[in-house]
């Protein structure tokens, strides 16, 4: 699978906008065919994607299809199965079981790199740790969105917070990788920086992305940075140096949960 931190959105219904958003810059783009795209475009716009498949770069493509409960999504499915290009990832939204992820993995197989459920309900929180360890499963997405319809709240940082919480430990439960809500506010350069900080503090992983502008600040908040790898490389080699031993290091206690840490830190680089 891909590593990415970022990903923007691009709506299926806009093929023109496929490219452009391919030479964004983002880790991967996702080519949207369900919120994105009105219901009587449905069909032209698979015909679009399946079409831009061909020639798009598959390692840095996805494709969100519309829920397996709707005509839609089964025939996103179907017609990706039986396409003769399929993207790398293929983003499943509103997962309220890990039998869900079972008919997709079942009809795609490995054929893709991986399937990335969008938990976006409390039901599907309830199950989130069964979904994330689902065969096929390579990342998982929080859905504020629809989750914050479903509570009443704004699409904001402390409504979210406890569903955001248990999304990760069900996501950590099952190393898998998590992956956050876009910032919608995209006037917002200093709120879209704080939340994504916020956001791979919390455990997080990767944020999602509307608009290309958005990138920049995503990468920064949620990639390590240069200081971050220099001291997770030498607090290793101090560790290693010890024999694996707990050793005080910078004033800091350096034992085996923390080395795991360094350790994935580094990995990720």
């Amino acid at each position: 699978m891909t590593r990415f931190t970022n990903f923007l959105f691009v709506p299926a219904n806009h093929p023109e906008r496929y490219e452009k958003a391919a030479s964004s810059g983002a880790d991967l783009i996702c080519i949207d065919l369900e919120d994105s795209v009105p219901a009587d475009q449905k069909d032209s716009a698979r015909d679009d994607v399946l079409k831009a498949l061909t020639t798009l770069e598959r390692t840095k493509t996805a494709v969100r299809i519309n829920g397996l409960k709707t005509r839609a999504g089964l025939s996103d499915l179907l017609a990706l199965a039986a396409s003769d290009h399929v993207p790398s990832m293929v983003f499943l939204p509103m997962i309220e079981s890990a039998a869900e992820v079972g008919i997709a993995q079942a009809i795609l197989g490995d054929r893709v790199d991986g399937l990335v459920p969008l938990i976006e309900t409390v039901k599907g929180l309830r199950a989130g740790d069964e979904i994330a360890s689902s065969k096929g499963v390579a990342a998982m997405m929080f859905g504020g969105g629809d989750f914050s319809a479903e509570l009443g709240t704004k699409l904001e940082w402390e409504p979210l917070l406890a569903a955001r919480s248990a999304f990760i430990m069900c996501c950590a439960s099952a190393q898998t990788m998590a992956i956050d809500v876009p910032y919608i506010d995209m006037s917002n350069q200093d709120g879209l920086a704080e939340e994504s900080r916020r956001a791979k503090t919390l455990g997080f992983h990767a944020k999602a992305a509307i608009h290309p502008k958005q990138l920049a600040a995503i990468q920064s908040a949620m990639r390590p940075s240069d200081a971050e790898i220099a001291e997770a490389k030498e607090a290793i080699a101090s560790y290693d140096a010890a024999g694996g031993k707990a050793i005080s290091h910078n004033g800091k206690m350096l034992e085996a949960p923390v080395m795991k840490r360094y350790r994935r830190l580094v990995a990720t680089v």
